[in-house]
Order: C-alpha cells, then sequence, then structure tokens
C-alpha cells in the first residue's frame, strides 16, 4: 500500500520536508521512493507542492499521513476537515463525579435505614446483658483487692 508523507531533509534544528509517496512498510529515510511531489520548510513557510500528482496518487488508493494531510488542506489543494494528530489526552479524574455519585447511593440507604436500626437495636439488646454480667462481676472482684 502507498502511502504520502513526509520526509525529513533538513539539518539540526533546522527542518525541512520532501512530500514522498512510497512503500507503507518502509522508512521514510529507506530511499526507496516511488515520487517526490513536493517539499515545505516550516521555518520559511516554502511550500511547493504537485497538486494533481498528489490527487493522482491519491485516487491510486495512497494513503495521507495525518500532518500532511492537514497541510494539504490548509493549502487549498485537498478539500476535507482536519484530523486531529496530536494524541488524546486521557481524562482528569476530578472528585466531583464521586460526590455526584453519592447523592445517587444516599438514597437507597436513607430506604434501607429503618431495617438496619432494626438490626443495630436487635445487636444492643443481646449486648446489653452480657454487659450488665460484666458489670456485676468487677466489683466483687474489686472489693476483694481493694482489702
Amino acid at each position: 500500500m502507498l502511502m504520502i508523507r513526509f520526509q525529513r531533509i533538513g539539518r539540526k534544528n533546522d527542518p525541512s520536508f520532501r512530500m514522498v509517496v512510497l512503500e507503507k512498510a518502509s522508512g521514510p529515510k529507506a530511499g526507496s521512493n516511488v515520487e517526490v511531489v513536493g517539499t515545505y520548510n516550516p521555518k520559511t513557510k516554502q511550500f511547493a507542492a504537485e497538486g494533481e500528482r498528489i490527487q493522482y496518487w491519491m485516487s491510486k488508493g495512497a494513503q495521507v499521513s495525518p500532518s500532511l494531510m492537514n497541510l494539504l488542506i490548509d493549502k487549498k489543494i485537498v478539500e476535507g476537515k482536519k484530523v486531529n494528530v496530536l494524541p488524546k489526552k486521557a481524562p482528569i479524574k476530578k472528585d466531583e463525579p464521586e460526590v455526584a455519585a453519592a447523592p445517587a447511593a444516599a438514597a437507597p440507604a436513607a430506604e434501607a435505614a429503618p431495617e438496619a436500626e432494626a438490626v443495630v437495636e436487635a445487636a444492643i439488646a443481646e449486648a446489653e446483658p452480657a454487659a450488665e454480667e460484666v458489670v456485676a462481676e468487677a466489683p466483687a472482684e474489686e472489693a476483694p483487692a481493694a482489702a
């Protein structure tokens, strides 16, 4: 499958690019270009492209890289909508969704409150006789120790 994309030809810190048609599997610097269809220098904004050849290769099924497609749309060589070439950011997790979920969770808890209170009262009623026995035994043990 053919691809139309940039090939960097500039020096270090001085980028300039060729627009080349090549196999998608080969790297842009592999040297096996099918055709050079233009150049672009982002520092000077110098742009030279063979629009007819680009459209010819696109009609033959060549895909255009997203960065080059956006540039061609800007220069009105190709019509279409720009593509986002930057990676998507992960959504920022805020405490607001948890706060919004808390009232929803509190509503069923309010409905279950009478049942929960009955269970708590039953547990307290069972624990009270045991607590009274411990209290009754504790002074008896302390009295001989104090004497």
